[in-house]
């Protein structure tokens, strides 16, 4: 997405304008307040509070709480132009599924005590702070019970074109938004996966990180080590996991398909924890040192992050599709303990990083006929990912079974068998397998030690079968 210039005025809607400036009344107690809006509050001016019908009040699809839905919605259906009908009923959608406790607790909260504080709306009608307050007005004035109470919001209305100052810019939108619900003021915070993806469109709207944080009071003070501490923070938390969700949906041919990672606090489902675990532990992959300390090479970091994908994309690792409980966690658990299972311990080849990586040979897609359903229509993303993972839960569960198995029985022991299988990953190295790269002064001694490795490779054989004949022996004749 282009970068918008922060000087951008937003556009406004006249006939929107006009029939709100024509509509709002004031309040039978006048009241003022004071909005975080360009320096109002530092000089303390004020703003009077209007009442306008629930109507003239649209939903802002650039709502940060929302921008998953919206974005996933844009990717399939093109843009959703704000002031039709159909896509405010899409908006107010997205608004009821993405937490519906809080919407409820709002509901009852209006219900018995009324508006407690005015929202904030462009001088169209716009709702830049209160989408959520207008969705539970129109669900309390639907039902007649509640008589005309509910009939009007009370707003305060930032200025047009032709009013002192001009219309607010794109930019100064997003700083009221910033200042109102990303900041920590009481109110319910976002769930993180939307808040990533709305931190990430302020920057592609002309306020970087530094900025939506400088804007915060809880950082603005901050002296300056402390506050790139915080801003890498906020990369780490947000930003990283997100670049690695984009990296997934791309891996999967589903750029932009948001709704297909999580939905909501409450979707059960939703795989945003297993990105932020990964994100922490794709970062050392892109260091050498920590690279070369895991006792991985370049070319195995596309199958590190192939295998973790899959992972992630099977989601349900607790239990089998048969329902037995699998010994495995949630999927998170397992992204947060991948490097330990990848590592390579003193030098040793790590067997559990083996298992792992046997599941590249799981395939992305499903057979053309898999990806339809009964009927012959095309499978939707969620139903598409619930079906490969049914068709692949075994293999899965079973290779990272095999790789906790083998990290936890292998990491203290150094048996027979365990000394046999590193002797084997050794000789099985891609290193040997151009023999000329030895170099010529060392073919004598090479030699040598291939035949010392066969001779003792047969003696280790003979003495195994010996010892398998007379187990066998003394099982016949307890049987006698």
């Amino acid at each position: 997405m282009a970068k918008i210039s922060t000087n951008s005025p937003r556009e406004i809607i006249e006939d929107f304008a006009q029939a709100i400036a024509n509509r709002k009344k004031q309040p039978k107690k006048p009241d003022q307040g004071v909005i975080n809006f360009r320096k109002e509050v530092q000089d303390g001016i004020p703003r009077p509070v209007w009442e306008v019908p629930l109507e003239f009040l649209r939903f802002r699809k650039d709502n940060g709480r929302i921008t998953s839905d919206v974005l996933s919605y844009e990717r399939v259906h093109g843009v959703l132009k704000e002031d039709s009908d159909d896509a405010q009923k899409k908006i107010a959608e997205f608004l009821e599924k993405k937490d519906p406790e809080k919407t409820e607790d709002l509901l009852s909260s209006i219900k018995h005590e009324g508006q407690r504080d005015p929202a904030i709306i462009t001088s169209d009608g716009f709702l830049i702070n209160g989408n959520r307050r207008k969705l539970v007005m129109e669900k309390l004035n639907s039902d007649r019970k509640n008589g005309d109470d509910f009939r009007f919001m009370r707003v305060i209305i930032l200025p047009g074109k032709t009013d002192e100052g001009g219309a607010p810019t794109i930019k100064e939108i997003e700083e009221i938004e910033n200042r109102y619900q990303l900041q920590k003021d009481g109110k319910a915070e976002y769930y993180k996966f939307d808040r990533a993806l709305s931190i990430r469109l302020k920057v592609q709207k002309g306020m970087p990180l530094e900025e939506q944080l400088t804007d915060d009071p809880t950082y603005a003070g901050l002296p300056e080590k402390e506050f790139q501490k915080k801003i890498k923070e906020y990369e780490n938390e947000y930003l990283k996991p997100l670049e690695c969700i984009d990296r997934y949906l791309e891996y999967l041919d589903r750029s932009g398909l948001y709704d297909t990672i999580s939905t909501s606090y409450s979707d059960r489902d939703g795989r945003w924890q297993a990105f932020y675990d990964y994100s922490k532990f794709r970062e050392q992959l892109n260091d050498a040192k920590k690279l070369q300390a895991l006792g991985l090479k370049e070319k195995e970091v596309g199958i590190v992050e192939d295998v973790a994908f899959k992972i992630i994309r099977k989601r349900e690792l607790a239990t089998s599709e048969s329902g037995t409980r699998t010994g495995l966690g949630k999927v998170h658990s397992v992204m947060r303990e991948l490097p330990k299972l990848i590592r390579e311990e003193e030098g040793k080849p790590s067997l559990s990083k083996k298992e792992l990586f046997k599941l590249k040979v799981v395939e992305t897609s499903l057979p053309e006929n898999e990806r339809v359903d009964k009927n012959g229509n095309e499978r939707s993303p969620k139903e598409l990912d619930y079906a490969w993972g049914k068709k692949y839960a075994s293999q899965i569960i079973g290779q990272l079974k095999k790789a906790y198995q083998l990290y936890e029985h292998g990491k203290d022991i150094e048996g027979p068998i365990n000394l046999l299988r590193f002797a084997l990953e050794k000789l099985n190295h891609e290193d040997l397998e151009d023999p000329s790269s030895i170099g010529a002064a060392f073919f004598d001694e090479a030699e040598r030690l291939a035949r010392d490795i066969q001779s003792r490779a047969n003696a280790l054989e003979k003495e195994f079968y010996k010892f398998k004949k007379n187990l066998r022996s003394l099982g016949n004749r307890d049987d006698k």
